[in-house]
């Protein structure tokens, strides 16, 4: 797959990763979709596009996380390690680690195999989320969840305080309006640098 000329000069302009990472960044890749042809771990019609549409999407999270912190991150529902792997290879704290959570035994054992393959610090945590306790000060997620549930998981099973971190595509808004009614949540929404119709709804507990 060759790499998008425009979304590497973002990771390493804007974004900071260096060449080292986009190595890494590179070998992931190649191994996705190598895995992707027997398993569905992104959908088919997105591979073309998984420069912009996958890595570009999840690293953006870095501009919204301090890896200087000796805190983790929680990945929810890591699937094919969007956003966590992606994050887990910009981090250089040996004291802040990734935890990915993801209940498919199928998805788990790649993103076990992946994190071996690209060396990041990083640990794959099985089973329902809602069976876990989560301790981390940074908790991320993407496509997992509606808002909602989201908004149940942060308080009944995360470790206070924390910064959730949600990437949402164009129904952000409409799910924000159904789950913030009648409710005193403050929230935070940020813009996508990959599409003009998704959002970053970040909130403080």
């Amino acid at each position: 797959m060759i790499p998008s000329p425009k979304a590497v000069n973002i990771l390493k302009s804007e974004l900071k990763y260096n060449d080292d990472d986009l190595k890494k960044i590179k070998k992931f890749i190649k191994y996705l979709l190598l895995i992707n042809k027997k398993y569905n771990l992104i959908s088919r019609s997105s591979e073309s596009d998984i420069w912009t549409r996958h890595i570009l999407d999840s690293a953006q999270l870095v501009k919204f996380i301090d890896f200087d912190d000796d805190f983790s991150l929680s990945d929810l529902g890591s699937g094919g390690g969007f956003p966590g792997i992606i994050l887990s290879i910009f981090n250089k704290n040996p004291r802040f680690h990734v935890k990915l959570y993801e209940k498919s035994p199928i998805k788990a054992k790649f993103l076990e195999d992946a994190i071996k393959l690209v060396g990041t610090n990083a640990k794959v945590i099985k089973g329902d989320i809602f069976r876990q306790s989560i301790d981390s000060g940074y908790i991320v997620c993407r496509a997992f969840k509606k808002i909602d549930k989201l908004i149940q998981v942060s308080r009944e099973i995360c470790k206070k305080p924390h910064k959730f971190i949600i990437l949402k595509g164009k129904s952000a808004q409409d799910e924000l309006e159904k789950a913030m009614k009648n409710k005193n949540f403050k929230y935070s929404l940020e813009k996508s640098i990959t599409s003009k119709d998704s959002k970053i709804v970040i909130w403080n507990r």
